[in-house]
This record gives structure tokens, C-alpha cells and sequence, in this order.
């Protein structure tokens, strides 16, 4: 494509998200912060979770997924069925709970429960994943416009940073796009991103089925042919029964698919606000309950892709480095037509639009209500707080990827976002603390405990991966979780 279609294509999609921000944001005329925060409680249960699907898949799903198939298959759907088991949980414990406190932050369950400290705390690890997480994702999809688009057009120019580079032309493509974020986000907050997530979900999608049918075309194929393609191709493997050692075995996967969906959907702010947002219980356990069944549905659309796209580079002799291209590389290409540059750009840009705009949102509501207490302020202080958190959160994710971009191994970046998935444990053992048992641990050493278990669970990864060749995987969410656990329990029998 040449600079001025992508020009067209990028201000066309900003011009139609701030028109809906536009729209969206003329509902919050009472001057609080209710509508940015949990939109009134009056957006549509549907809404929300078909707006959840975009938020969930992000860049890394977006760009990612569909290169696993070569190395991991369909494995991964392991650990998506376990999701629901994870889906359940919360539509049965957690929503109830979370409605009848009423609550705006989910970590205010700690302070009732705990005391300050534990509230500090859950919030505090919930800032750190977030911010890294949230950056690591943006950063993966400003890769991509920077290998195939800004050097491409000549926009790229690196300059001596300390011990690393700045390529100019990427950092002014990342404060573009969070600087677009922060407009169509600042006056209507979750409000705004209810419809702007439904848009951007309905962008990636029919990225993902548009770059199906071109291939399936080009192949010459009917879809039962590259049905049965995908389901007879090595490729479409789905169970490791054999090797109980490796990461993905199933017992692990699905484990840790139940146990990340509770983390990491069920105590996570960002993906709970959403859910707060609907008008009552109700409409939040409909949007729990159809968001689980599709996302199963979504993720096998995106590794049948992967299959596809494989094929396809296969078949013409093209020659795929890393598997974060393989997409990409098909997509921009041109040779299966201008159409699927042009979805494909426009996925890319939802896909880092959507992950990026709900945990800025996210963010400013925790440092507002959790750090700052702006509930408990006067309406146009609370207010004018906000708007300032907002614009640092903002300027908090640029530096933080301009960090990551700094950093010329990437296996040292993976290491970074995998860190962050640490955080998630000690939520999970408070949580599971706080709801099976009725005792109260010393409030005031609750963040050391929070603090030693994923350092403990580092140097239980690292031992048994070094003497065994033993790895947890994703299943290491759940023992960090238990060692919180166990750490409360032993705190309360010595206080």
C-alpha cells in the first residue's frame, strides 16, 4: 500500500472513533465521574461482552496466535476450554459479591475484609501488571507498523538514548496513537469504550474471517476443504496426553486456563469495570456467560487462520522469520489483494486501540478511587483529579514502551510481560483467602506476603526447570496463588 492510502485508512478509523466518543460522552452531563467509571451502570449486557471479545484478544492474539500453530498446534484451545471453568466461577462467586458491595474498584473488597494495606496492595499489583501489560501490548503492535509501514515510508530514524536507540519515527507513532486513546477516552471513560470496543471487535473480526476467505480463494478451496485441511494438517492438534514435563500438557493447560480466567478476568479491574457497568447482576452474568462461549469460538477462528496462513507461505516459497510475522507478512504482502491490507491495517489499529483504551481507563479509575480516594472528594475536585491522572496514566504507558523499544533483545522484553503475569498470583490468594475463610491475617505484613510469593515461585520455576526439566507453564499462576494462601494462613496462626 502506498503512504497516502495508510494515511487515509489510519485518519478515517481515528475520525470515526472520535465521532463515537463524540456521541457517547454527551450522556455524562451530570459532572461525576459515574459515567467514566461504570458508564451510569446502564450499558447493554450484550454490548459489553461482544466489546470484552476485543479488549481480551488484543494485539498479541491479533499477531501472535495465528503463528503458534506451527510450534504448539491447537494446544492452546486446552487452555481456553479451562476458561470456562474460570467464567464460571466468577459468574457464581464474584459478580454477586463485587454487586452487592456496590463497588467501583473491585480491590475495595480488600479493605472491608483486610484493612488498608491489603487494599493498597491488590491495587498496587493490579497498576504494576497493568501499566507493563497494557505497554508490553502496544508495543508488539508499533513493531509491526514500524516493520512494515514507517520504514517502508521512510518515516524511521534512530537516535543514541543512553546505552540504547530511539527511533523517532516509533515513539511519535505510539504518542499518535495514545494520544488518540486519551481523546476519545478522556470526557466519557468506560462509557466511550463500551461502543468504541464493540467497533474495534467487530474490526478484528472481520479481519480474521475476510483474511480466511481470501486464502481459502485463493486456494481455490470450498470452506469444507479447508475445514477438513485444518482438522487433518499436524498443525490442528489439540491434546498433549504424552509428556507430562512439557508446559502445555493438558492437565496444566486447563488448570491454569480456569484458574488465569478467574486472575485474570474475574480480579482484574479492567475487565470487571466492564462488567460493572451493566445495570445488575443479571445482565452481568449474560455478559459473562455469552463472552465465554464466543471467545471459544473466536480463538479457533484465529488458529485455523494460523493454519491457513501457513499454508499459504508454503506453498508460495515465502520465507517467515518469526512467527509475530507470519500475518503481517501475508496480510501486506499484496499478494492476495489490496482488501487484505486494508482489513488487516484496520484490525491492527483495533487491536491496539481496544487493549490499550480500557486499561487506560482501568488505571485512572484504581489511582482514583483505590490510591487517591477521589469518591470521598467534593464532585469538581474528583473531577479535575481525574482528567490530571488520565493524562499520566497516558504519558506513564509512553515511557514505558519507549523502554521496551530501547531494549534490543527481545527475549529480555518477553521476559518483562511474562513478569508481569506474576502479579496476578497474589490477587488470587488474597481473593481465595478472603472468600473460603473467615480469618483475618495482621493487615500490615499482607504486602510481604504478597511480595515473597512470586519470588518464591521464580526460584521454584528456575530449580525445577534446571534439575528436572520440569515447567509449570501457565499452571505457575495457580501455585503463586496457593503460596499467598499458604503465607495468610501461617501469618494468621502466628498473630
Amino acid at each position: 500500500m502506498n503512504p497516502t492510502t495508510v494515511l487515509l485508512i489510519f485518519c478515517g478509523y481515528v475520525a470515526l472513533l472520535l465521532a463515537v466518543a463524540y456521541l457517547t460522552s454527551r450522556q455524562a452531563t451530570d459532572g461525576s465521574d459515574a459515567h467514566f467509571f461504570v458508564a451510569n451502570k446502564k450499558a447493554p449486557w450484550y454490548a459489553v461482552a461482544f466489546g470484552m471479545l476485543g479488549a481480551s484478544l488484543s494485539g498479541v492474539t491479533f499477531i501472535s496466535v495465528p503463528g503458534w500453530v506451527e510450534s504448539q498446534g491447537f494446544t492452546y484451545m486446552q487452555m481456553v476450554l479451562g476458561y470456562l471453568v474460570g467464567y464460571g466461577f466468577i459468574m457464581a462467586v464474584l459478580l454477586p459479591l463485587y454487586y452487592r458491595l456496590g463497588l467501583t474498584s473491585i480491590y475495595g473488597y480488600f479493605e472491608g475484609r483486610f484493612g488498608p494495606q491489603a487494599y493498597r496492595t491488590g491495587a498496587a499489583f493490579f497498576i504494576l501488571s497493568r501499566t507493563i501489560g497494557a505497554a508490553f501490548r502496544l508495543f508488539l503492535v508499533a513493531m509491526v507498523l514500524k516493520l512494515f509501514i514507517l520504514e517502508p515510508m521512510g518515516w524511521s530514524g534512530a537516535a543514541a538514548v543512553g546505552s540504547g536507540t530511539l527511533d523517532w519515527g516509533y515513539a511519535a507513532a505510539v504518542l499518535i496513537i495514545l494520544g488518540v486513546i486519551w481523546a476519545y477516552t478522556r470526557q466519557g471513560g468506560l462509557g466511550t469504550i463500551v461502543w468504541t470496543d464493540t467497533l474495534q471487535t467487530a474490526a478484528m473480526l472481520i479481519a480474521v474471517v475476510y483474511s480466511a476467505y481470501a486464502i481459502t480463494h485463493a486456494m481455490d478451496w470450498t470452506f469444507s476443504d479447508a475445514v477438513d485441511h485444518i482438522r487433518s494438517s499436524p498443525m490442528g492438534r489439540w491434546w498433549v496426553w504424552d509428556d507430562w514435563k512439557a508446559p502445555n500438557h493438558f492437565a496444566k493447560h486447563f488448570i491454569a486456563g480456569a484458574f488465569v480466567a478467574t486472575a485474570m478476568t474475574g480480579m482484574d479491574q479492567d475487565m470487571m469495570q466492564k462488567n460493572l457497568a451493566c445495570k445488575d447482576l443479571k445482565e452481568a452474568r449474560w455478559n459473562m456467560g455469552s463472552f465465554s462461549v464466543v471467545l471459544v469460538v473466536v480463538n479457533v477462528l484465529f488458529l485455523g487462520l494460523g493454519v491457513l496462513l501457513y499454508t499459504w507461505t508454503q506453498a508460495q516459497g515465502m520465507d517467515i522469520e518469526r512467527a509475530d510475522s507470519l500475518y503481517p507478512t501475508v496480510a501486506l504482502s499484496g499478494e492476495l489483494g489490496w482488501g487484505l491490507g486494508f482489513v488487516f491495517l484496520i484490525g491492527l489499529l483495533a487491536s491496539a486501540f481496544s487493549s490499550a483504551d480500557s486499561a487506560m481507563t482501568a488505571l485512572t479509575t484504581s489511582i482514583c478511587v483505590d490510591v487517591l480516594g477521589t469518591e470521598r472528594r467534593p464532585a469538581d475536585q474528583a473531577k479535575a483529579t481525574r482528567k490530571r491522572v488520565h493524562a499520566g496514566v497516558a504519558a506513564a504507558l509512553f515511557v514505558v514502551i519507549m523502554v521496551f523499544s530501547t531494549v534490543q533483545d527481545s527475549s529480555v522484553v518477553s521476559a518483562i510481560f511474562t513478569a508481569a503475569n506474576y502479579t496476578y498470583g497474589p490477587l488470587l490468594g488474597l481473593f481465595s483467602f478472603g472468600l473460603v475463610t473467615r480469618r483475618k491475617p495482621a493487615d500490615r505484613w499482607i504486602p510481604w506476603v504478597a511480595v515473597a510469593s512470586p519470588v518464591l515461585c521464580y526460584v521454584l520455576e528456575a530449580g525445577l526447570k534446571q534439575a528436572y526439566g520440569f515447567s509449570f507453564g501457565f499452571a505457575l499462576l495457580p501455585v503463586n496463588g496457593l503460596l499467598t494462601f499458604v503465607g495468610l494462613s501461617v501469618l494468621t496462626k502466628s498473630t
